[in-house]
C-alpha cells in the first residue's frame, strides 16, 4: 500500500516549480491532489494531466490565496470533489529582492499578502476541513530566515513569519492531532529562479560552492521531504523547521 493511499492533499501554488513537484510526488504516493494555481491555468492543467496519465488523481482549482473569498471557494470546491482533506501544503509564494533604498509599500504588501496572509487563510480553513481525524500542514519557508542574505529584507521577513507561525500553530493544533511543519529550501532550480536570473548566475554558483553537497536544489529534493511530512512516517514530528538546503546554513 502506498504511503498516502486514500489521502487527499491540497497544494497551493502548484502549477510550477516546487509546488508542481510536490503535487506529483504526493500523487505517486497515492494521494488525490488538488493543484491550486493563481493565474497559470495551462501549467496547472499540465500538472494534472501528468498525474492522471500516471494513474493518479488530481484536479486543478484557481484561487488567489491572498483573498479570503478565493480561499473559501478553493476549499469548498476541493471538499465537494473529494469529500475530505488530510494534507495542506502552503507552497504559494513570491519573492522580490531589492536593496532597502528600493523598498516600496506595494512590494511589501504583495509579498506579505501571499507568503503570510495566504498561508494563514488556508490554514484556518484546513483546520476544520481535516475534521476529527486530524491532518498535516506543511509550510514552505526558506533558508533566508536563517541565512538573512543582503537585499532580502522583506522576503526574509515573510519567511521568518512562516517559521514563527509554524511553531505557534504546532502547539495550538497539536491537541487536535494536526501536525504543522515547515520545509525551508535553499536555492532551487525552478522556473521562477531561472526567470529571476538566479540559476546559472554567479550568485547560484557561489551558493553551490558554499553548500556541503556542492549543488543547488531541484524541486524533487523538496517534494521528497513533503511526502515524508504528509505521511504517517513523520507522525511524531510537529513544529519542525526542516532545512532542505543541501547543508547550506
Amino acid at each position: 500500500m502506498k504511503k498516502l493511499e486514500n489521502k487527499v492533499a491540497l497544494v497551493t501554488g502548484a502549477s510550477k516549480g516546487i509546488g508542481a513537484a510536490i503535487a506529483k510526488k504526493l500523487a505517486t504516493e497515492g494521494a488525490a491532489v488538488v493543484v491550486n494555481y493563481g493565474a497559470a491555468q495551462a501549467d496547472a492543467e499540465k500538472v494534472v494531466a501528468e498525474i492522471v496519465s500516471n494513474g493518479g488523481k488530481a484536479i486543478a482549482i484557481q484561487a488567489d490565496v491572498s483573498k479570503a473569498a478565493d480561499v473559501d471557494r478553493l476549499f469548498a470546491e476541493a471538499l465537494s470533489r473529494y469529500g475530505s482533506l488530510d494534507v495542506l501544503v502552503n507552497n504559494a509564494g513570491i519573492y522580490e529582492w531589492a536593496p532597502i533604498e528600493a523598498f516600496t509599500e506595494e512590494s511589501f504588501h504583495r509579498q506579505f499578502n501571499i507568503n503570510v496572509l495566504g498561508l494563514i487563510l488556508a490554514s484556518k480553513i484546513a483546520v476544520n476541513s481535516f475534521g476529527e481525524k486530524g491532518g498535516s500542514i506543511i509550510n514552505i519557508g526558506s533558508v533566508v530566515s536563517s541565512a538573512t542574505p543582503a537585499g532580502s529584507a522583506v522576503y526574509t521577513a515573510t519567511k521568518s513569519a512562516v517559521d514563527g507561525i509554524t511553531r505557534v500553530l504546532s502547539k495550538e493544533l497539536g491537541p487536535r492531532n494536526i501536525r504543522v511543519n515547515s520545509i525551508n529550501p535553499g536555492v532551487v532550480a525552478t522556473e521562477g529562479s531561472r526567470a529571476a536570473g538566479f540559476v546559472g548566475s554567479e550568485f547560484a554558483e557561489a551558493m553551490a560552492n558554499e553548500t556541503p553537497l556542492r549543488r543547488i536544489g531541484e524541486p524533487d529534493d523538496i517534494a521528497a521531504v513533503a511526502a515524508f511530512l504528509a505521511s504517517d512516517d513523520s507522525k511524531w514530528l510537529t513544529g519542525e523547521l526542516i532545512l532542505a538546503s543541501g547543508g547550506l546554513r
